[in-house]
């Protein structure tokens, strides 16, 4: 009995340092590998790089249509495997109104998509998807109610919309902006700070 007694916590102490031994062997991903895949993912949203301006609108709160010029810079980082994005909406006169930053990555181990955005004093991480021509992603906005964006891009005109989808009603469009390519960045991977 009394040996049986010393037995047991040795072989569950054996059992133990086995599977530590084992979790350790798998060792970390090999980031090379991970690298290669984000890019070759991120490849169908290279259609964005550059530099786009053109007029847009909003349905604002008291359902007035609210007219501005946006802009949009997007380029790519990390090795081409984030995609980065600043958006800025212009008012008649000048001012910025509206200003997000965002960046869109991929996770190989899930196989999605996810852009993480910051607008209007709110951040959020959010599901989205390229296509062939453009990409959609959607915001939960409440029970039974989401935000769906969907670009197109084609022939360097950038068309994307915004509508408000709530179960068992029709869509309600509250954003449209069709921009124009006007040129290529090196944003935001230029100006990196040497070693010397």
């Amino acid at each position: 009995m009394q040996f049986t007694k010393k037995l047991i916590p040795a072989a569950l102490m054996a059992a133990s340092l086995v599977l530590t031994m084992s979790a350790h062997g798998q060792g970390r991903p090999d980031s090379a590998a991970l690298i290669a895949a984000q890019r070759a993912a991120m490849q169908p949203l290279a259609i964005l790089d550059g530099i786009w301006r053109g007029p847009a609108w909003t349905i604002l709160p008291s359902g007035e249509k609210h007219n501005i010029t946006q802009t949009e810079r997007m380029g790519s980082f990390l090795d081409g495997s984030v995609k980065v994005i600043e958006g800025r909406g212009y008012e008649a006169d000048g001012r910025v109104s509206f200003n997000a930053f965002g960046t869109i990555s991929y996770d190989p181990a899930t196989k999605a998509y996810t852009l993480h955005s910051y607008a209007m004093g709110q951040s959020g991480d959010f599901p989205i998807v390229p296509s062939a021509d453009g990409y959609e992603w959607t915001i939960p906005a409440g029970p039974g109610t989401t935000i769906h964006y969907k670009a197109t891009v084609k022939d360097g005109v950038l068309h994307e919309v915004g509508d408000r989808v709530v179960v068992g009603k029709e869509p309600f469009r509250f954003f449209e902006m069709t921009l124009k390519r006007i040129g290529d960045t090196d944003w935001p991977a230029a100006g990196a700070v040497p070693m010397k």
